[in-house]
């Protein structure tokens, strides 16, 4: 995901992205856990003491959850854990765990490797793994990867959908003839990312009227598609509000948003092995259609705290 996250995931001229990181994260400061190891500032200095584990998220509530998720498993083998909800974008993230101020970042492998190498287009979720390997920083490793995957996407609302006789089995391809009189909207990031506008037009030859810069896949972007404000949107393809309110997702033929699965990066020197086994248990167990279930919760209100200590007990992992 770019959410990148979700995908993609995924959640970029910096500048435009440092402003939307600080609208979304206090838009979203309410979606994070309670818990009193979660420090109030994402951002603060200061490393691990090489005792606790500190697991990240990105700004976006399925980040949130799925850092909850890992970090309660880790506290379930007796590692210590502390949170730093609500980073904000890959291009911060990504820094701050080379410096070691982050443990544990759960990932979207095909968003990670956009970032890292925007002309790799691999064809499975190893060779997903693989590429990735290559760039990462030698500080840095991945995990075993989930099986669960939340991709982003280009997603019409209905009325586009319906003005330009689209459905759910139509292609990204079936916008090039109309792109030029829709607007879409997605996070600042969307506008620079391969797996975005860039390779939106190289890929599939879009060219948009105009692009909208809102969150990352969330309220905003949804509200904006409801209300016809933009036309079309990345939503991440797990995000129970593409039912709800009838939004068509368009196929991607072509693997622009690629493989996006769930899959834990880590700073090597800050997790036991202990660590490692109990973060990959967890992938071992959460599909999709887990996380769409996890996700539904989420639009409920429900703390992701809450939904990530549910999720492990049914799972045995707590």
């Amino acid at each position: 995901m770019t959410s990148n996250a979700p995908r993609s995931r995924s959640i970029k001229s910096y500048s435009a992205a440092a402003v939307a990181l600080a609208a979304t994260t206090a838009l979203l400061a309410g979606c994070g856990s309670s818990d009193n190891d979660k420090s109030s500032d994402p951002l603060q200095a200061g490393k691990s003491d090489g005792k606790t584990v500190v697991v990240g998220s990105n700004n976006f509530a399925e980040s949130i959850l799925l850092a909850d998720i890992y970090g309660e498993a880790l506290k379930a083998k007796g590692v210590k854990v502390t949170y730093k909800p609500n980073i904000g974008s890959r291009e911060t993230t990504y820094g701050l765990l080379k410096n070691g101020s982050i443990t544990v970042l759960p990932e979207y492998n095909g968003a990670l490797l956009a970032y890292l190498d925007p002309k790799a287009a691999p064809k499975t979720v190893e060779a997903t793994t693989a590429a990735i390997e290559a760039k990462l920083d030698s500080k840095l490793t991945l995990l075993d990867p989930a099986s669960a995957q939340n991709k982003d996407s280009v997603t019409l609302n209905k009325a586009t959908a319906d003005k330009y006789k689209l459905t759910d089995k139509s292609s990204i391809a079936d916008l090039k003839d109309v792109a030029k009189d829709l607007t879409i909207g997605a996070s600042p990031e969307f506008q620079t990312r391969q797996q975005g506008l860039v390779g939106l037009k190289s890929v599939y030859g879009l060219e948009f009227k105009g692009f909208k810069a809102l969150d990352a896949g969330g309220p905003l972007t949804q509200a904006a598609l409801k209300k016809n404000t933009v036309q079309a949107a990345d939503i991440f393809t797990t995000d129970p509000t593409i039912s709800k309110e009838n939004f068509v997702v368009l196929q991607d033929p072509k693997l622009l948003f690629g493989f996006e699965n769930v899959q834990p990066l880590v700073y090597k020197s800050g997790l036991p092995s202990k660590g490692v086994s109990a973060l990959n248990a967890v992938s071992a167990k959460l599909d999709t259609a887990a996380l769409l279930k996890l996700d539904t919760q989420l639009q409920d209100n429900k703390d992701p705290l809450d939904v990530a200590k549910a999720w492990l007990k049914s799972a045995g992992l707590a």
